[in-house]
């Protein structure tokens, strides 16, 4: 892939894909997007972006694919399926920005190849306010060649743009060890909020010592808050975090390596989905807990 990026196809409008794009609309590109939601292509064409009808009227033209889909069934499901990838010219990249399975994601390279285009495999961490800043952190992985040519739309999305591996694959398995500490971080402040108020603690003047203390975290201050909330705006779904640490697990287990912690807090990401709240905040995995405390 050589040349000047001037349009950028971009599947995947949801709470974080939707900022995304606007940023890249910002920075000159031209973006046409298709989501299976009218309210990300809505949002789409107010911030100056063109909806698009289908994934691959999104993909036709396209200098760069990104896909901010789910997980990778949809990835595939858009590629392959859809027939974005035939929609792509060739010799065109396809930017995976979804968190998947490493396994899963050399899968999808390959099969990108075989169709002639690339495949630069880069998850993000950073999550809606991170998206909306364009300060998100980006894991690169393809060759640095590959890496090298999308730059400029990478650039327009995060702040932090590290190339970690010439194979990809290797971003997803970054993005993994990452949400090894997401989730227990948020399963860890999630126990001490619960304590709290068990206790008799007002939580608010807990949530405020603790983030002024050496137990503070990114987590504890972006999550701590809105688990004091009832009903929080979701930003990030208790059910990201089942597949997420599942990934983790399955990464794990590929690895021969043991993670205790990631299994428990996937067990209790588990317990909070099978109550009924997997669409909710993934704050609210306090839930769980207050469960379990009897409150």
């Amino acid at each position: 892939m050589s040349g000047r990026i001037e349009t950028v196809g971009f599947i995947g409008l949801g709470a974080m894909g939707r900022p995304m794009a606007a940023n890249l609309v910002k920075r000159g590109f031209r973006v046409r997007g298709f989501d299976v939601s009218e309210v990300g292509r809505d949002a789409l064409a107010a911030a100056g972006g063109e909806p698009a009808a289908s994934a691959a009227e999104a993909a036709t033209g396209a200098d760069v694919l990104v896909l901010m889909v789910v997980n990778a069934d949809q990835a595939r499901a858009v590629l392959f399926e859809a027939g974005a990838l035939d929609a792509l010219p060739r010799g065109r990249c396809v930017v995976l920005m979804a968190t998947c399975p490493p396994g899963a994601v050399e899968e999808i390279a390959a099969r990108v190849a075989a169709a002639g285009r690339v495949l630069v495999d880069a998850p993000v961490s950073g999550g809606v306010a991170g998206a909306t800043a364009a300060s998100l952190t980006i894991m690169a992985a393809a060759p640095a060649e590959h890496v090298a040519a999308v730059r400029p739309v990478l650039d327009a999305l995060g702040g932090k743009v590290v190339h970690v591996g010439e194979r990809p694959g290797q971003g997803a398995t970054v993005k993994a060890v990452n949400q090894l500490l997401c989730g227990v971080h948020i399963a860890a402040a999630a126990e001490a909020l619960a304590l709290a108020a068990k206790v008799g603690v007002d939580t608010g003047v807990m949530l405020d010592i603790v983030c002024g203390s050496a137990a503070s975290s990114w987590m504890l201050r972006d999550r701590g808050p809105r688990m004091l909330e009832a009903d929080p705006p979701v930003t990030s779904a208790v059910d990201i975090f089942v597949k997420d640490l599942g990934i983790v697990l399955e990464a794990g287990r590929d690895a021969m390596a043991a993670l205790p912690l990631a299994a428990l807090a996937h067990q209790l990401f588990l317990a909070s989905s099978a109550q009924g709240h997997g669409r909710a905040d993934d704050s609210q995995l306090i839930r769980t807990y207050h469960g379990l405390n009897g409150a």
